[in-house]
């Protein structure tokens, strides 16, 4: 029987989350399957390193994904919009998930999708309340930043890596889209079928 929910834990500026996410949602579509639904909890890597991603740092990772695995993807990213924060990211599809799982994993891949294939600012009160009214989603901050911050928390609990990280039926998976090695300083990134096959196989069981 395919599983209600995958948890995984990502940052929504990690491009390596978003091609993840992807590849996780295509599969799914593939199967024409309903499930199983992705529980994105917050991995922020501002707090994790205690700073954001460094657009630069974005922008080269894009690059090599784009041209090395994922030539779909990126197609509108735009490395000057990378925002100083994803915290009111986090919170808006924390919103979201407090109100169901279906509407959480829209707004968490929204958000990814705004800046990934849109170029938008996802700090820009503007663009999170077109995505929170395709929702009709209504954001308590105080509530939803506890959960993101619960979330943090929970993560540096169970020891996550990265961004991202999958948790499926006590197992742990991260980044099981992607092989991706560092030879004398540039990142040769390709895709792992021997990882990710086992855990979409898990996952649609």
């Amino acid at each position: 029987m395919t599983r209600v929910a995958v948890e995984v834990f990502a940052d929504i500026t990690c491009p390596f989350a978003h091609v993840g996410l992807q590849r996780f949602v295509a599969r799914r579509a593939e199967r024409g399957s309903a499930g199983p639904i992705l529980r994105v909890r917050a991995w922020p890597l501002e707090l994790v390193n205690g700073a954001p991603l460094e657009p630069g740092l974005v922008a080269r990772h894009v690059e090599e994904l784009r041209t090395q695995v994922a030539p779909d993807l990126f197609r509108a990213f735009d490395p000057d919009v990378v925002p100083a924060s994803s915290m009111p990211a986090f919170e808006l599809a924390a919103a979201a998930y407090q109100v169901g799982d279906g509407r959480g994993e829209r707004v968490s891949l929204a958000c990814r999708r705004a800046l990934f294939e849109d170029g938008l600012d996802i700090s820009s009160p503007d663009v999170l309340a077109r995505i929170a009214a395709s929702e009709a989603i209504t954001v308590n901050h105080a509530d939803a930043e506890r959960i993101v911050l619960d979330d943090y928390e929970e993560g540096r609990r169970r020891g996550v890596r990265g961004s991202p990280e999958f948790y499926l039926d006590g197992r742990s998976w991260y980044c099981p889209s992607l092989r991706i090695e560092n030879v004398d300083g540039a990142l040769t990134i390709e895709p792992d079928p021997e990882a990710i096959e086992p855990f979409l196989a898990a996952c649609f069981a």
